[in-house]
């Protein structure tokens, strides 16, 4: 039971603070609830920022949450890349999203080969 609490807090703050960082994201979709509990338990809350920060700024990644994007898988990263790069706010620059993305993926893949 305190695992699944556990899980259920970190979702909420994830999507809390992805919310903060993309006024425009809607968690009442189901579409986005579905992504959350399929694809965000798989990293730390951290690590979901971080490739946030990476992808719409100009953050950077530590060979650690590399690791993690890499075992969350390609499927759930583009899915969710791409979904929050279709908010409103942020489409006008979704080609630069997309290939950021494409870069992330790549340089995160080459890191956890070296592991």
């Amino acid at each position: 039971m305190g695992y699944t609490t556990s899980q259920t807090t970190i979702v909420f703050i994830v999507v809390a603070l992805v919310c903060a960082f993309v006024p425009a994201f809607s968690v009442q979709d189901a579409e986005a609830i579905s992504l959350w509990d399929t694809c965000l338990l798989k990293i730390s809350p951290k690590c979901a920022l971080d490739i946030i920060g990476v992808v719409f700024e100009n953050g950077t990644i530590t060979d650690a949450c590399c690791h993690d994007l890499v075992q969350e898988g390609k499927v759930c990263h583009d899915t969710l890349i791409k979904y929050i790069a279709d908010r409103p706010l942020l489409v006008s620059h979704e080609t630069q999203y997309l290939k950021k993305s494409a870069d992330l993926w790549a340089h995160c893949v080459s890191i956890s080969q070296t592991a």
